[in-house]
């Protein structure tokens, strides 16, 4: 038969072999061929010998495979299966088991065989096809339909399991299999339809491919050792999973890609050992994973964890499962909430911290800040959120000054972002500006507190300072001075008394507004304000402490216009990174 032939031809193929072959034609029958001929209408017989699998070919287990085929598809009059199909355990199989293009309307069951050869059931059409426990060099089985499903639990194969574009109604179950392909994908199924695929405890050397597959329900890998260190050891791209992939406790060597698959339940990886130093050990960008992502108990990443543009419904993480610094890729991946994981600022910051944009050519990637940010603030994290947008603001700002070739540009940014960094947390904050304007507020009260000590306090009044009041005040008793205006010559002050005090005791002075250091700081500080300090009062440098006073005047001046215009700028987003 050649090996293109359709299903129509597979079944006129079946019924010129029904027609054509006899049971005579396999005469002298051997032992465990007569074995199956005597008990074959039954529906009892299921096993030669113990049923064991055999280790060598026992002449009380051997049976060629074209008698196999012989009664598969419906044998003679006086020598036709039972209708629950051809069950037979622990037989020594010759030759190839050839179903190519056949239809196999009963279960197929050779469970504890050996076979000499791959079966060959490409584009057949069958029931069910039962194998477990065997031991067969690879099964050709590409577009292969079967109304239930394929088992190959416990079979040891040390060939490739080839289903490419077969339909199944039923389960491909490989668990506890062990699957060995010199070459190629250990089990290559890419566009499979299947129930579940199923492959709990199977070791399998060589790797999976199901690529395009679409699963009604679950990819199950729990505790499975999947091995492909030259390549990929799990292709699972574009596969559309109503259920979900578990690899809870499986060990992985090689990638394991999942890129814009649709995954209707979870991708666990609860205690899984994903190995891939210096390659992507799982990937799993532009992918839809309605459920959720578990990463936890013992779980190990070694290699690149990839989310790009990856949906998640929600992260069950732990913080010893992530992977190492620079091996972490979560640009524009999306998620809803984290669940018994980590949900403060400093460890997720520590989790966005692991990814390395240049290791990729890029300096810098925002939207992971804003997700985590949102996700934060969606449960109710307000002040984690904040803290998340600081850094943000920070590195992003810290990447763009890296892009400015001109160094007095970069200056310039430098100076600037450190400004808005501390008066602003870069806008995160803005009421963080006001902390500033009491903190100078209340530095201000204590210089001017101590200038009005020392006397460098003086009345910012041309007419107050060229009086005589405030003249001689400036001149102790003990002391002549002879003053045009009033022709007096003794001085008002008392020994040791400052200028201010002994103006504030004169008559005189009654009548001027007294100098208060905290409304005259405030005075000073808030431009909007007008609190009448700064009209009648202003310090003097000629006295001790007046000069470090005038001085914090002109500086309190100029930070109070700037905090009020950075708090505007604040308040209104301006300051803030796009």
């Amino acid at each position: 038969m050649t090996q293109d032939w359709g299903a129509g031809a597979g079944a006129e193929w079946a019924q010129w072999a029904i027609a054509t072959a006899r049971l005579d034609d396999f005469r002298p029958l051997l032992p465990a061929e007569e074995e199956v001929v005597a008990k074959l209408l039954s529906g009892n017989f299921d096993r030669l010998g113990d049923g064991s699998r055999p280790e060598k070919p026992d002449p009380a287990r051997v049976i060629r495979a074209p008698f196999l085929r012989f009664l598969m598809l419906g044998g003679e009059e006086g020598c036709r299966p039972h209708e629950k199909g051809v069950r037979i355990s622990g037989a020594w199989i010759t030759d190839v088991l050839d179903l190519e293009a056949c239809r196999v309307f009963r279960d197929i069951g050779l469970n504890d065989c050996h076979f000499e050869a791959a079966p060959i059931l490409r584009a057949a059409i069958i029931n069910r096809l039962f194998l477990d426990g065997s031991s067969l060099p690879g099964l050709q089985a590409e577009r292969l339909e079967a109304r239930g499903g394929v088992y190959l639990r416990g079979a040891e194969v040390t060939g490739e399991v080839d289903l490419v574009q077969s339909r199944l109604g039923g389960n491909l179950e490989c668990d506890g299999a062990t699957i060995r392909a010199p070459s190629g994908y250990a089990l290559l199924a890419p566009s499979l339809e299947a129930r579940n695929v199923l492959l709990r405890g199977a070791t399998l050397r060589g790797g999976i491919n199901l690529s395009g597959a679409v699963l009604a329900a679950d990819l199950d890998c729990a505790g499975a050792v999947v091995t492909r260190t030259d390549g990929i050891a799990i292709d699972a791209n574009e596969i559309e999973n109503r259920g979900s992939v578990v690899l809870r406790s499986a060990r992985i060597e090689g990638e394991i890609r999942l890129i814009a698959s649709q995954i209707g339940g979870d991708i666990d990886c609860s205690g899984a050992v994903l190995g891939a130093p210096g390659q992507t050990a799982l990937e799993m960008s532009r992918s839809a994973i309605k459920g959720a992502f578990f990463l936890r108990r013992d779980a190990q990443v070694n290699g690149a964890m990839v989310l790009t543009g990856a949906s998640i419904g929600t992260i069950h993480d732990e913080a010893a499962c992530w992977p190492k610094q620079g091996d972490l890729l979560l640009n524009r991946c999306r998620y809803g909430a984290f669940i018994d994981g980590p949900v403060d600022a400093a460890s997720r910051l520590d989790w966005l911290g692991r990814q390395a944009p240049e290791r990729w050519g890029e300096d810098f990637w925002p939207q992971p800040y804003e997700q985590l940010a949102s996700v934060f603030r969606e449960m109710g994290h307000g002040e984690d959120a904040r803290a998340v947008l600081v850094v943000k603001e920070r590195l992003q700002r810290q990447a763009r000054r890296k892009r400015a070739a001109n160094p007095v540009l970069r200056g310039l940014l430098t100076a600037a972002d450190g400004v808005l960094g501390i008066t602003l947390a870069y806008g995160r904050q803005p009421l963080l500006a006001f902390v500033w304007l009491l903190f100078f507020w209340f530095l201000g009260v204590a210089i001017f507190g101590y200038a009005e000590h020392r006397g460098a306090v003086m009345p910012n009044s041309a007419v107050v300072l060229r009086a005589p009041e405030w003249t001689l005040c400036g001149i102790e008793r003990s002391e002549q001075r002879s003053l045009i205006a009033t022709q007096q010559t003794s001085g008002l002050a008392e020994p040791g008394q400052t200028q201010l005090a002994c103006f504030r005791q004169r008559w005189e002075a009654s009548s001027y507004p007294a100098f208060s250091p905290w409304m005259y700081s405030l005075d000073t500080l808030l431009p909007v304000l007008d609190m009448g300090q700064r009209t009648f009062w202003r310090p003097n440098p000629s006295k001790p402490g007046g000069r470090i006073a005038i001085n914090y005047f002109y500086f309190q001046s100029i930070v109070g216009w700037a905090l009020s215009l950075l708090a505007v700028a604040g308040f209104s987003g301006l300051v803030k990174s796009p």
